[in-house]
C-alpha cells in the first residue's frame, strides 16, 4: 500500500492545531478526515490529542470503515465519516469537534434541530447567497452503536446545509477541501455562538424597563 501523501497528513495536522486552539477539540476528542486521490481516506487515530497531532496520528481507511494501516485501531466514529464520503462525491475533508455552545445547545433544544435566521456568516455555507433566510442544524440522539447512528442519519443527509449534530456529543461538518471544511466549522461554531448568547439574553431583553 502506498503510504498517505504529505499533504494529505499536513491537512489533518494543522485542521487539528487550529480547532485545538478555539477549544473545539478538547482532551481525546473529535476526529479529522481527508479523501486523497479520489477513493483513498486519511482520518486521525482513535484517542489521541488533535492539537498534537504528527504524521503516526494519521491512519488510513477503506471506503467502509475498515483499518488499512496494520497495528492501529480507527475511531468508532470513522463509519460516519465513510458515509459523508460515499453520499457527497465532491467532499474531500470532514471535520468531527466538540464544542461548549454546541453541547449545551443540542442538549437543551426540545425540537429536531437548531434554527439559525439572518446571519450574514451563512454565506460561508456555498451555494447559500444571502442572510435574509433560516438555516436549520439537525440534532441526532448520541449513540454508541455507529451502524444504528448513521442508518438514523442517512435519510436526512440530503437536507443538511450546515453538517449536522450528534446531541451532547458533536458535530460533523464536511466540504470539497480542508480549507473549506475549517471555514464552515468556523462559521458553524459562530452561529452557535451567538444562538446561545441570544438564549442567554433573552430574558433580559424581554423585562420590564425600570421606571
Amino acid at each position: 500500500m502506498e503510504p498517505i501523501p504529505a499533504a494529505a497528513q499536513d491537512d489533518i495536522i494543522r485542521a487539528g492545531r487550529r480547532l485545538d486552539q478555539r477549544g473545539w477539540v478538547p482532551a481525546t476528542a473529535g476526529n479529522i478526515s481527508v479523501r486523497f486521490e479520489n477513493t483513498r481516506i486519511a482520518i486521525t487515530r482513535s484517542g489521541g490529542h488533535k492539537g498534537f497531532l504528527a504524521p503516526g496520528s494519521i491512519i488510513e481507511v477503506g471506503a467502509d470503515g475498515t483499518c488499512l494501516t496494520p497495528g492501529a485501531r480507527p475511531s468508532a466514529e470513522t463509519l460516519l465519516h465513510c458515509q459523508i464520503y460515499r453520499h457527497f462525491p465532491e467532499a474531500g475533508a470532514v471535520l468531527h469537534g466538540h464544542s461548549i455552545a454546541g453541547t449545551v445547545l443540542s442538549m437543551i433544544e426540545p425540537t429536531a434541530a437548531i434554527s439559525f435566521t439572518g446571519y450574514e456568516l451563512f454565506k460561508a455555507f456555498v451555494p447559500q447567497r444571502t442572510h435574509d433566510t433560516s438555516l436549520a442544524l439537525p440534532l441526532f440522539p448520541n449513540d454508541q452503536d455507529m451502524p444504528r447512528l448513521a442508518a438514523c442519519i442517512a435519510p436526512h443527509l440530503h437536507t443538511m446545509p450546515l453538517g449536522y449534530y450528534i446531541r451532547g456529543h458533536g458535530s460533523y461538518v464536511w466540504a470539497t477541501d480542508m480549507d473549506a471544511a475549517i471555514a464552515r466549522f468556523e462559521a458553524l461554531e459562530f452561529l452557535l455562538d451567538c444562538e446561545l448568547q441570544r438564549r442567554r439574553l433573552a430574558p433580559l431583553t424581554h423585562q420590564e424597563t425600570p421606571r
